[in-house]
């Protein structure tokens, strides 16, 4: 469909259904518009089956259905600028189910997931090059130390630029405007006045660091998003395209420090003034919160206002207390990131959790391990917190503190060894270490196998053993696994006469005896829907699969459905799609059939069903010759 233009064929649909007037309701689910006409004798099916890019037309549900495949989520947008009906189609992770904080870690995980193989590489080259610098190999004022520095500290410090990225793609931002707007906000003057009184206009307010912040950015792009479409929608088409941009940095830059600044900075003085009571008449209660709670503090930008205290401490006294319950909180969270690392079924998350677990201990760097291993997984971060808590509790106990500022971490160990008991600051760190290792190891996520190292099968937790990854091609070939575990069924015999036709591609129907469902290949998510109930992949090769979740299911609107993965994500083979309630689907009375099509099956030699009778997801189904 490289060649259709999708605002003439969304043009030519509407005339062709009988205009706008003759629709009620219009929505589409993976492969089909879903119209509701209110008098179905004005549509010109055959007019409509004839436009190039629609694959047929049927009618079922009291719908009106026009088959485009995966490119429908466009023509629906091409709808929307031409009627009332339609628009952009919201990507499934703006669905997100479960509570508030649920959601927070699922858009965290999406919005960090683009970059964490280059945080993960960053965070071992700081690692490494601390460890050069503490041996004696580099002096910190060579150049060569200052330009490594900077190659390996250049993506921590400039992170809202990369977060402005990843945010807009999700909240539907322009992506140069949020990076207009981030480099603001780690503008040279603005940095300047970090810790100061500013004005904007005659309206006064505190400035803070916004190096190296998530938050802040993450809620700038995502006001932006709205003002963007609003401003798209009332300025002239003559000055649209450069006022739209031009509007939003202008109102954003300052409505992000007016607001997120000082917000950020009086919750981060009320904090620092709450622990440094706390010192004062319960030193273990303010370990443990410490040493719990610091990487969530790191996480929301609150540390910035209990670092001058630090500072201020070192200055002062000669050394900080509030320091030394940091060493068993990073170093808990880094023990977690290695117990994953070890056991988790998913080789993927190992290779992140490996260098982050590494750059944990040895430099105090916890950012790749945190936003790409921790917290998209809940379990280990609490575990994480739980060790931190009880190890700052110790640590604070034993009268512990820093002699000088430095990275908590194995590398900074030193600082930590005149002041108090040393003894007891290595016990509690120890004690931190154990819990959150032993805590994750045995009760956190094993997670999905998703590919085999070096020919070894994986096993899943049902104990299915895994297959090798379909993203690998050696031989001009591709194998699809099976989606679920149940019973398969011939394409022909699906009750849906465009996939049982054949007209969204071969493949193949399982009907499912688990409520999970897995990726069939290692690829991209171009298509998540937000009802949950269909997902398109495209493996690095080219192949582009449709994973379609029940009968009609879209009229479900997303119950009986959880999304695990969001559009725009990197997936291997096996790996968590999407959690279904099959129950929930049948008392709808919708069968729960899960349907898998090689969409592009007509730029490929051959694509042939292989899995029959009772299989196991992960298990060959499809055989794809290139």
């Amino acid at each position: 469909m490289a060649s259709v233009n999708y605002r003439t064929l969304a043009a030519d649909i509407l005339e062709g259904v009988g205009g706008e007037k003759n629709i009620a309701t219009a929505t589409h689910c993976a492969t089909r518009l879903r119209l509701t006409l209110r008098d179905d004798a004005k549509a010109n099916t055959a007019a409509v089956e004839k436009l190039p890019g629609v694959i047929t037309v049927m009618k079922a549900g009291g719908q009106y259905q026009v088959v485009i495949g995966n490119d429908v989520p466009t023509v629906f947008a091409e709808l929307g600028k031409i009627s009332r009906f339609g628009g952009d189609d919201a990507p499934a992770e703006e669905a997100a189910k479960g509570n508030i904080f649920n959601r927070f870690i699922q858009m965290i995980s999406a919005i960090f997931s683009p970059i964490l193989w280059p945080l993960a590489a960053a965070g071992l080259f700081k690692a490494f090059l601390a460890l050069a610098g503490n041996l004696g190999w580099l002096a910190p004022e060579d150049s060569t130390y200052v330009i490594l520095n900077a190659a390996a500290d250049a993506l921590f410090y400039f992170l809202p630029l990369f977060l402005a990225i990843t945010a807009a793609k999700r909240f539907k931002a322009n992506q140069f405007t949020a990076m207009a707007i981030a480099g603001s906000l780690v503008y040279p003057s603005i940095v300047a006045l970090n810790g100061t009184q500013a004005n904007f206009a005659g309206i006064p307010f505190s400035v803070m660091n916004y190096t190296s912040s998530v938050i802040p950015i993450i809620v700038a792009v995502w006001l932006q998003g709205y003002l963007e479409r609003f401003l798209l929608k009332i300025l002239p088409s003559a000055i649209r395209n450069f006022m739209t941009p031009l509007l939003a940095m202008a109102i954003m830059v300052p409505l992000t420090l007016l607001t997120v600044g000082p917000a950020t900075i009086f919750l981060a003085n009320g904090l620092s003034s709450g622990i440094t009571a706390m010192f004062d008449f319960a030193p273990w209660l303010a370990g443990a919160v410490m040493g719990g709670f610091w990487q969530v503090f790191v996480v929301f930008g609150l540390h910035w206002g209990l670092i001058p205290v630090m500072l201020n401490e070192i200055a002062t006294t000669g050394y900080s207390v509030m320091m030394a319950p940091l060493l068993p909180a990073v170093l808990a969270q880094s023990a977690a990131m290695l117990a994953v690392a070890i056991r988790s079924n998913s080789a993927k998350r190992r290779e992140v959790a490996f260098p982050a677990a590494f750059s944990g201990f040895l430099a105090g760097v916890t950012e790749p391990g945190i936003y790409g291993v921790n917290l998209p997984l809940k379990k280990p971060f609490y575990f994480g917190i739980a060790g931190g808590a009880i190890g700052g509790a110790i640590v604070a106990m034993g009268g512990s503190a820093a002699n000088a500022f430095v990275f908590p971490s194995l590398i900074g160990l030193p600082a930590f060894a005149t002041i108090g008991s040393f003894i007891t600051l290595l016990i509690g760190t120890a004690v931190a270490i154990a819990i959150a290792f032993l805590l994750t190891f045995f009760f956190g996520p094993r997670e999905t196998p998703d590919t085999v190292d070096a020919g070894v099968p994986g096993k899943a937790d049902g104990g299915t053993a895994a297959t090798p990854s379909a993203a690998t091609i050696a031989t001009g070939s591709v194998k699809v696994l099976a989606p679920v575990t149940g019973t398969a069924v011939a394409l022909s015999e699906v009750p849906d006469k465009v996939f049982a036709s054949g007209a969204m591609g071969a493949g193949l129907a399982i009907i499912p005896e688990q409520d999970t469902v897995h990726s069939p290949v290692s690829g991209t998510v171009q298509v998540a829907m937000k009802t949950g109930h269909a997902y398109g992949l495209k493996t690095d090769s080219g192949v582009e699969v449709l994973v379609h979740i029940g009968i009609d299911t879209v009229q479900m609107k997303g119950e009986g459905f959880t999304s695990a993965v969001t559009r725009g994500q990197r997936v291997e083979a096996g790996e968590l799609l999407a959690t279904i309630d099959r129950a929930k689907i049948k008392d709808a009375g919708f069968s729960d059939m899960t349907i898998m099509v090689v969409t592009n099956t007509k730029n490929l030699t051959a694509v042939v069903p292989v899995g029959q009778g009772h299989l196991d997801h992960g298990v060959p189904a499809l055989d794809i010759e290139l």
